[in-house]
């Protein structure tokens, strides 16, 4: 498990084939110790588990499906990417529980200033809809915000969400950086999920 709170930046070294996945190398620097062999890790919010330590960073396989369901396929090499490392028993728990199992790619569709903050709308799949909602939680790139609003469009290619990006996220993650159309991962609120599917096979 995670908590949305980006630890540090790094950068997609290399994605090297292997099979119909792929090997990623990943360079980052964190404060709280070395990488670890078979640690769990999210990569812009994708959990991968760290096969090897390497010299200013580790790599990590990825699935086809990995690669496919997420942007971790189509980032180029010296890409950007946040880090962040799982949960540990008695750490304080910020941000909100993130399994860092994306549930689907959106894109940035606008963005405006509000103050010193930026407000962005995402573009969201309509799968995903019923888990979305003002005032919950939501995943976007591996970080942890809250939805201010949402608009279900007409069809099923015009759902958004807007989240505000204070000061301190623009300048610890890269969603500062970020242009319309650019892709992102998106995990919906784990309570959320179960709600749904409490109340599905209730009905």
């Amino acid at each position: 498990m995670f908590t949305g709170l980006v630890a540090a930046t790094g950068t997609l070294a290399e994605r090297t084939p292997r099979g119909p996945g792929a090997r990623l190398t990943v360079k980052a620097t964190l404060g709280d110790g070395p990488f670890e062999l078979g640690e769990s890790i999210a990569i812009d919010g994708v959990c991968l588990t760290v096969n090897e330590a390497v010299d200013g960073g580790f790599e990590a396989d990825a699935s086809f499906e990995t690669l496919a369901r997420t942007t971790l396929g189509r980032l180029p090499p010296g890409a950007t990417v946040h880090i962040e490392r799982s949960l540990r028993a008695g750490s304080p728990m910020g941000g909100h529980l993130v399994s860092g199992h994306v549930d689907g790619v959106g894109a940035l569709v606008g963005r405006r200033p509000l103050g010193d903050a930026i407000v962005m709308a995402f573009h969201f799949p309509h799968e995903l809809a019923r888990f979305v909602a003002e005032k919950g939680s939501v995943t976007v790139d591996g970080v942890s915000l809250t939805v201010n609003t949402v608009s279900p469009g007409g069809d099923r290619s015009a759902d958004t969400f807007e989240v505000a990006i204070v000061p301190h996220t623009l300048a610890k993650t890269k969603l500062g950086a970020l242009s319309p159309g650019d892709p992102v991962n998106l995990e919906v609120d784990l309570v959320a999920r179960y709600v749904a599917r409490i109340l599905s096979v209730g009905a």
